[in-house]
């Protein structure tokens, strides 16, 4: 388990695809799937630096002609911070069916209440990134 509160949103995401790859354990391998469930809670107080949350974006195609859509960060961290997370997180997973199977191993909440307290999960400190004061 995760506390997303006023931690940048990439440095984040990297830890997070780390563990759900399971890269932290010696027994890695590319090919197998080792990884460990994660979950993220208060994802809606995820910082973002400088401009992104307004310069960058997220897109979707919905497979139509003329059918890209665009969000701005910002505008998806008012309304869907837990999607806004997957969507960084996923984008840092390979992108196969090894890579689909651990995006489901994230769970995602935008308040610092979750379900998963009858698994009793373990506080995960990201001891290499500094929250910002403040």
């Amino acid at each position: 388990m995760i506390d997303a509160e006023d931690v940048v949103l990439g440095r984040l995401a990297t830890e997070v695809a780390t563990l759900l790859r399971g890269k932290h354990k010696p027994t890695y391998a590319p090919h197998v799937d080792t990884g460990d469930f994660v979950i993220i809670v208060n994802a809606e107080k995820v910082r973002l630096t400088g401009n992104k949350r307004d310069q960058k974006f997220a897109y979707r195609h919905s497979g139509y002609p003329g059918g890209l859509r665009k969000r701005s960060f910002g505008e998806l961290l008012d309304t869907r911070p837990d999607r806004l997370l997957e969507k960084v997180v996923k984008g840092m997973l390979p992108k196969n069916k090894l890579g689909r199977a651990q995006a489901k191993k994230l769970k995602v909440y935008a308040g610092p209440q979750h379900p998963h307290g009858a698994q009793q999960p373990q506080p995960f400190q990201i001891t290499k990134i500094a929250q910002v004061a403040q």
